[in-house]
C-alpha cells in the first residue's frame, strides 16, 4: 500500500472510531423504568427532554432517539449549517442549524430555547443534555446588555489573538448566560451531560465552555487572559463593562460547587480516535508510534518540530524504525496579525511541515476530525516528500504564504488540500505521518 493510501486508512479508522452516533448508544441504554448511562442507573419517574449542541447534535440525539424513543417529550437541537442531514425525524423535536465558528442569530435563537426547555423541566423529570465541538458559538446567549454583534465581535478578536481554546472559553463563559454551568443552575430536575471531547486533554469545564459544570475560572482569569492577547483594549464597551462588573463582585460569576442533579459523562475523545489511529496502522504492518494526544501550540511551529521527528525516522529510524507512521493529536492555533488569506490551522500546518519533510519519503497529513478546518471547505492538508518543490515550480513563495496564512490557496495549487465533507464529529485535530516503506524519495531534504 502506497503511503498516501495507508495515511488516508489510518485517519478514516480515527474518525470512525469517534463517531457520535456509537459513541451514545454504547453508553445509553433503557432498563426496566430507568435509564443507563455509563453503567449507571437513573431512575425514569417522570418525562425526559433533549437538548442538543454542537456539530455532533443531529447524530447524538439519533441515538437517544434509536434509544428512548416515544419516551422523549420535548426537544431542541441546535447544529452547525448545513449538518442537520443526520437529525432525528421527530415532531416533537425543534432543530435549528447556526452559524460556526463566528455565532449569528440563529445561534442566539438556539441559546433562548434551549434555556426555555431547560426551564420546563420539573423536579422529577431528566434533562438529557448532548454536547459536542462547536457548542460554544452555536448555543449562544449573551449575558443582559451585551448584544450579538458585541458577542460576534468578542469571538473574533479572540479567535484572531492566537489564544487556546480553553482561554477563549474563559472569557465565553464570563459573557454567557447559559455557559460555566449557568444552564445545569436553572434546571430543577436531574441533569445527564452526555459530551463527546473536543479539547485538549478533556477537561469537563472547557468543552462547549462547559453549560453544565463547574468552573474553576474567575472574571479575573478572563481579564488576565484578555490583556495577556491585546484583545482588552479592542472590545465593545458592553463586554468590557460586564467584566469589570464581575471583578466588582456585581455579576453573577460561574458556578463553583457540584450540584447533586448533575451528571456528566464523556463518551467520546481525541484520545480514542489516536489510539484507533494507533491499532489501524499496526494491522497495516507499520511501526506506530502515538507520540501526543496533548499537542498545542502555533500550527508552523509545532509543524516544524513534528517534521524534525519525520526527519529523525526518515534518516536514523528512531523513534521508530521504518517503515512508520507517526500519530499525534490535539488543537493547533493561528495567530492572525492584520489581513490574512484563507486557510486553517491544519492547512497551516500542512504547508510548514511540507518544508521539513522536501525530499524525504514521507507523507503527511493534518486534520480536523470534524471536516471543516476554519472558514474552508477543507478539513486539513496532505503532503509529501515533493510538494515543497511542486509548490516552487507553480510560482507559490511558500513563506510569504505562511505570513499571509493563505495556506489554501498554496495547496490547492498543487493539489494538497484534505476534503473529507462534514464527517458529523469533532474530536480536535490529528497528525497523521507515514515514513519509509516506499522507496519514492531518495535524495535529502534541502533546506527552506
Amino acid at each position: 500500500m502506497d503511503a498516501r493510501t495507508a495515511a488516508l486508512e489510518i485517519m478514516n479508522a480515527a474518525i470512525e472510531s469517534a463517531d457520535p452516533y456509537l459513541a451514545v448508544k454504547r453508553n445509553l441504554r433503557v432498563q426496566g423504568d430507568n435509564i443507563v448511562v455509563a453503567g449507571k442507573n437513573f431512575p425514569v419517574e417522570g418525562k425526559i427532554y433533549l437538548l442538543a449542541f454542537g456539530k455532533a447534535a443531529c447524530s447524538m440525539a439519533r441515538a437517544v432517539v434509536d434509544t428512548l424513543g416515544e419516551r422523549i417529550e420535548e426537544g431542541v437541537i441546535i447544529t452547525k449549517y448545513g449538518y442537520a442531514k443526520d437529525c432525528p425525524k421527530m415532531e416533537r423535536l425543534k432543530v435549528i442549524e447556526a452559524g460556526h465558528p463566528i455565532p449569528d442569530e440563529n445561534s442566539l435563537l438556539g441559546g433562548k430555547l434551549g434555556l426555555e426547555l431547560a426551564g420546563k423541566v420539573g423536579e422529577n423529570d431528566i434533562l438529557l443534555v448532548l454536547i459536542s465541538g462547536g457548542g460554544s458559538a452555536l448555543f449562544l446567549l449573551p449575558e443582559r446588555g451585551i448584544s450579538l454583534e458585541d458577542k460576534i465581535q468578542t469571538n473574533e478578536l479572540l479567535l484572531k489573538s492566537g489564544a487556546k481554546i480553553y482561554e477563549i472559553n474563559t472569557v465565553r463563559k464570563h459573557i454567557s448566560a447559559v455557559k460555566g454551568g449557568k444552564l445545569a443552575k436553572r434546571v430543577r430536575g436531574r441533569v445527564i451531560s452526555l459530551i463527546l471531547s473536543d479539547v485538549v486533554g478533556d477537561p469537563l469545564e472547557a468543552i462547549a465552555s462547559g453549560p453544565t459544570v463547574k468552573d474553576p475560572t474567575t472574571f479575573q482569569d478572563a481579564y488576565r487572559i484578555l490583556k495577556l492577547y491585546g484583545v482588552w483594549e479592542k472590545l465593545p464597551e458592553s463586554v468590557k463593562r460586564h467584566i469589570e462588573l464581575g471583578l466588582e463582585g456585581k455579576a453573577e460569576e460561574t458556578l463553583k460547587e457540584d450540584l447533586p442533579n448533575v451528571h456528566n459523562f464523556i463518551v467520546g475523545s481525541n484520545t480514542l480516535a489516536c489510539e484507533s489511529a494507533l491499532a489501524k496502522a499496526k494491522e497495516l504492518g507499520y511501526n506506530a508510534l502515538l507520540l501526543t494526544t496533548t499537542l498545542e501550540g502555533e500550527a508552523r511551529e509545532i509543524a516544524l518540530a513534528i517534521g524534525s521527528i519525520v526527519q529523525e525516522i526518515a534518516k536514523y529510524d528512531r523513534p521508530v524504525p521504518k517503515p512508520a507512521v507517526l500519530i499525534a493529536g490535539g488543537e493547533w492555533t493561528v495567530t492572525i496579525e492584520g489581513k490574512a488569506g484563507l486557510g486553517g490551522p491544519n492547512q497551516e500546518f500542512a504547508l510548514s511541515i511540507a518544508r521539513k519533510i522536501d525530499g524525504l519519503d514521507a507523507v503527511v497529513l493534518a486534520v480536523d476530525t470534524d471536516g471543516t478546518d476554519g472558514p474552508t471547505d477543507a478539513a486539513g492538508g496532505i503532503v509529501d516528500g515533493e510538494t515543497l518543490g511542486k509548490l516552487k515550480e507553480t510560482g507559490i513563495d511558500v513563506e510569504e504564504a505562511l505570513r499571509n496564512h493563505d495556506s489554501y490557496r498554496a495547496l490547492e495549487r498543487v493539489g494538497a488540500l484534505l476534503k473529507t465533507g462534514p464527517t458529523g464529529t469533532n474530536v480536535n485535530s490529528m497528525v497523521i505521518a507515514v515514513v519509509g516503506g516506499t522507496g519514492r524519495l531518495v535524495r535529502s531534504p534541502g533546506k527552506f
